[in-house]
């Protein structure tokens, strides 16, 4: 069964739906809270280096306890 060359070809279903995705505005939402955006506090390499020069380890885990600290109380 050839389709005319002047004709389209009959499709057996309607139109496919259209797709819109938006998704700018969660993540802006998101990611900034009351104007200032949120990150997740790292552990600094030279500030344990530091720590561990100075105060033989033991500012290393008071400095590690903080970060931790700060990021669970952030939920982050």
């Amino acid at each position: 069964m050839a389709t005319p060359p002047d004709q389209q070809p009959v499709q057996p279903y309607g139109q496919p739906p259209t797709i819109i995705i938006n998704n700018s505005a969660a993540v802006s939402a998101a990611a900034v809270i009351g104007g200032v955006g949120l990150r997740r506090r790292r552990q600094s390499i030279w500030a344990h280096f530091w720590l561990l020069m100075f105060t033989a380890g033991i500012g290393n885990v008071f400095y590690a306890m903080h970060v931790s600290r700060w990021n669970r109380d952030r939920g982050l």
